[in-house]
């Protein structure tokens, strides 16, 4: 099969869609398809079996650290020489417009998939009138497709109430072996939290610094909880904001990290933070199962599907300074109940790979291509 995709970010970016796109690729390579990558301009020239065209790219407004590209005539040349059997556009707001654009021109299948709740942000910033507007425009990109991926059964319902038509689910995976075999680190948490003594709790973020993060919301927790420290692990616009409102506490910026690094960031600490409510699903819950990790997050449909009701994970209130601060303080000295989650959460964990919902995309797309009357490959007419 031969595939173009359209993303809105790559490497050498990091977020829960790269994590997911960089597996697919790697999949797809191995079972023998032809992907050509739209991304923006900086990405790497090949990964796998995928040949990169990096289009021109500007600062997004509200992210500068995320720079964002627009449709340029130069795809319709590429996607002409390529030939793809289909198209899948990763989250389109920008870039994605190309994709969709030259599936309708060329009558190619169009598979969309949604990542990012951005109309979400809108409540968060406190422009409530833009949010419909938002799901109009969102609705009206997907609403061309011939199949829409949500990454979560939550999302898929609110995309239903929204007016998303042809749905189906892209399931979750995470790199088990990565963060389950990686070595418990005293190099790493000393890198966490240089001024922790022996008897101290780490809490770990892995993440975007951004406003809707609600991260700073941990610093009640800090002055409540002696001995508490918390690693913050990424970067992002919001940073030094959040510098400022964690000075003097126990609290230490890291910077991204990746790969084992990374793993063994999960593997040193105590505990996950995951205080977003704005998320459609949220990889890095995963990661820290994996790493064996229990779990504080904020109270939202994906996060209650993800942690199955607090199963395999601690659930605070988002709108309760005092409920974050009592759940913290329970994960930290109530042996038995992280015990309880931490297994729950290794044999969520277990039962995921990439593989899986890999070999499901590739479903996807060959029953849209079935639903053409075309055989992958064999698909002719104007490119």
């Amino acid at each position: 099969m031969r595939i173009a995709m359209f993303t809105e970010t790559f490497l050498p970016s990091t977020d829960g869609i790269v994590t997911r796109l960089c597996a697919t690729l790697k999949y797809l390579e191995r079972e023998g398809h032809e992907v050509l990558l739209f991304a923006p301009s900086g990405s790497p020239e090949t990964y796998a079996s995928a040949t990169i065209v990096g289009i021109p790219a500007m600062p997004f407004i509200l992210y500068p650290e995320k720079r964002y590209s627009l449709p340029l005539p130069r795809i319709g040349k590429h996607l002409r020489a390529f030939r793809p059997d289909l198209i899948h556009v990763v989250n389109p707001a920008f870039l994605g417009i190309g994709g969709i654009y030259y599936a309708w021109k060329s009558h190619l299948p169009l598979v969309a998939s949604y990542h990012t709740n951005v109309p979400a942000y809108a409540r968060h910033y406190k422009l409530e009138f833009l949010e419909p507007l938002l799901w109009w425009y969102f609705r009206t990109l997907h609403n061309r497709a011939h199949l829409n991926l949500a990454t979560s059964r939550a999302t898929l319902r609110e995309l239903e109430r929204q007016g998303f038509q042809n749905l189906e689910l892209w399931e979750r995976g995470v790199d088990v072996a990565l963060f389950r075999n990686a070595p418990y680190s005293e190099e790493m948490r000393r890198r966490l939290a240089p001024d922790a003594q022996p008897g101290d709790r780490v809490l770990l973020y892995v993440g975007r610094l951004a406003s809707e993060k609600n991260i700073e919301r941990m610093r009640p927790v800090l002055d409540a909880i002696p001995n508490l420290h918390l690693a913050i692990v990424g970067d992002g616009p919001h940073r030094p904001e959040l510098e400022r409102v964690f000075a003097g506490t126990r609290t230490h910026f890291t910077g991204y990290l990746h790969g084992e690094a990374l793993a063994q960031a999960y593997r040193a600490a105590d505990a996950f933070l995951f205080p977003s409510t704005t998320e459609t699903l949220g990889l890095v819950l995963f990661e820290a199962m994996a790493a064996g990790l229990p779990i504080v997050a904020a109270d939202s449909p994906p996060t209650r599907e993800v942690l199955e009701d607090g199963r395999a994970g601690f659930i605070f209130d988002p709108n309760s300074t005092e409920s974050l601060i009592a759940t913290v303080d329970l994960v930290m000295r109530d042996e038995a109940k992280r015990e309880a989650v931490r297994r729950r959460g290794l044999a969520i964990a277990e039962e995921l790979d990439w593989e899986g919902p890999s070999k499901q995309l590739l479903g996807h797309y060959e029953r849209v291509l079935q639903s053409f009357g075309v055989v992958a490959g064999a698909v002719t007419g104007t490119r």
